[in-house]
């Protein structure tokens, strides 16, 4: 049976499992993916699929904005 806990010691648990030490190696190696992470990945793209991707992305902004033109 699990024990209830309160708001204080679940919000507890939370700040301190996210506020440990981290790896240094894994932040750098993680940090190294993700700087070349985005123009390797649009290096391997078509003109075409990176123009789709680019209409999705307008449109999904759209839909959550609220103004509407016209």
């Amino acid at each position: 049976m699990t024990k209830k806990r309160d708001l204080n010691q679940i919000a507890t648990s939370i700040v301190q499992q996210t506020t440990r030490e981290k790896n240094p190696a894994a932040v750098a190696l993680g940090r190294l993916g993700g700087l070349k992470g985005g123009k390797a990945r649009a290096a391997k793209l078509t003109a075409k699929q990176r123009k789709e991707m680019a209409i999705n992305a307008a449109k999904a902004r759209w839909k959550k904005s609220s103004y509407r033109p016209g």
